[in-house]
């Protein structure tokens, strides 16, 4: 089933941030959301995953929320260890002890921590924690995963790292839906893009000609690199 969004809307203070809109997205694949600050990225992504309240509009096929996780742009550890932060979300499913050691170790080691388990977790650098963040969020296997920036004031290796993880989780299943500033990065990941403009849907096609041949004079200008407002 898709994902759907009917004449959305969020005000604040009276005043629509977002929407209306009409948006549906398959239940596979990756999908970029770009658009330039404040175009209303980081709330669609939220009004998607249930926990942003719509105004107006509804939306549909978002299904259990505890089968969602969401990544965001400024990683939140629990003071906890690297080891305590990664078995908490098993722990909440109830899963067997066995089943949540294996997985510490095995998404430890696909971090890079494996040495670092008893580590607590707000010592970590940026890419560290950001990459902790990621592995919490897989460690269940979600249906759909939703990320703000996950990359931003990352150096290169920690992007690429956090990308091969990206690339085997829509492998195996998981839905991504995702922001990004890095156009680079877009090109990367994205199988279909939506692009966002004082909170409307400004664009939204397949990745390959959003890229190659944009609809709209302010994608074009965006992916130039121009100001757009």
């Amino acid at each position: 089933m898709s994902l759907s969004l009917t004449q959305a809307v969020v005000r604040r203070r009276g005043k629509a941030i977002l929407g209306p809109l009409d948006l549906t997205l398959a239940r596979e694949g990756v999908t970029i959301v770009l658009g330039p600050n404040g175009a209303g990225k980081t709330t669609l992504l939220k009004v998607l995953h249930g926990v942003e309240r719509l105004s107006s509009g509804r939306l549909e096929g978002a299904g259990d929320r505890s089968a969602q996780a969401y990544v965001f742009q400024s990683p939140i550890m629990l003071r906890r260890s690297v080891a305590q932060n990664l078995a908490y979300p098993l722990k909440l499913q109830g899963a067997p002890k066995a089943q949540i050691d294996g997985a510490v170790q095995d998404w430890a080691a696909r971090i890079g921590l494996a040495d670092a388990l008893d580590r607590p977790a707000p010592r970590l650098s940026g890419g560290e924690k950001q990459k902790l963040a990621l592995a919490r969020a897989l460690i269940r296997q979600p249906d759909i995963l939703f990320l703000d920036e996950p990359c931003a004031n990352l150096d290169g290796r920690a992007t690429r790292e956090i990308e091969a993880l990206l690339h085997e989780a829509q492998a195996q299943g998981t839905r991504i839906i995702m922001t990004t500033h890095d156009l680079g990065q877009a090109r990367r990941l994205a199988q279909d893009v939506v692009f966002l403009l004082n909170g409307q849907i400004a664009e939204q096609s397949a990745a390959q000609l959003f890229f190659a041949t944009p609809g709209t004079l302010e994608a074009r200008s965006f992916l130039k690199g121009d100001i757009v407002e």
